[in-house]
């Protein structure tokens, strides 16, 4: 996972989209992690994942539901 301090986030926003297409990146501010940038389709995998638990359904993390 890729870390960029606010400022290069701030300065490089497109970067810091290109980098997040392709894997969550941590964002610090004063050397402390505060938040977590991640492309949509990383969301919406995380939310239907969040949706199975909470079902109770086993985790079907590698199929293309």
């Amino acid at each position: 996972m890729h870390i960029l301090s606010a400022k290069d986030a701030k300065y490089g926003f497109g970067r810091l989209i290109d980098l997040a297409r392709v894997e969550p990146v941590t964002v610090a501010k004063h050397g402390r992690p505060v938040v977590v940038v991640m492309s949509v389709e990383e969301f919406e995998r995380l939310k239907r994942m969040e949706v199975r638990h909470l079902a109770g359904h086993p985790s079907t993390e590698g199929s293309t539901a």
